[in-house]
């Protein structure tokens, strides 16, 4: 059960913050083996002078279209598995909508299973 927040900055069409989406929510799936219907997401627009990052942190050059992207997911999975999932996660946004690799940002959050609750004041996976 990954929760994912993209953070972007103000000003990018309904149809761009989609396509984000769909593109991290199609990567969990594949990398993460993520169940279908598993989908807890927000999109985050900011002013510029709310939007502030590096622009060429470890000779990255990022642009103003830098998405960063924070996922907080059970702590089950490998090193491996969080790199496949930064790689195709940037071949997906890179395909659509059209984000350049150096501006994806991804952050991997490891928690245990249970800090969920799904609703109902339940944790679902805590056994």
């Amino acid at each position: 059960m990954p929760f994912t927040r993209i953070e972007v900055r103000a000003g990018k069409p309904a149809a761009y913050r989609k396509a984000l989406t769909q593109g991290v929510y199609q990567s969990l799936r594949e990398v993460f083996n993520v169940p279908e219907d598993d989908l807890f997401m927000v999109v985050t627009e900011h002013a510029p002078d709310n939007f502030v990052y590096s622009k060429n942190y470890l000779d990255i050059k990022r642009s103003d279209d830098l998405v960063i992207i924070q996922i907080t997911a059970n702590n089950t999975r490998t090193v491996e598995l969080k790199q496949a999932l930064y790689k195709r996660i940037a071949e997906r946004l890179v395909e659509n909508p059209g984000v350049r690799p150096e501006d994806v940002f991804v952050n991997v959050v490891d928690v245990p299973k249970e800090n969920w609750s799904f609703g109902n004041g339940i944790a679902q996976y805590a056994v």
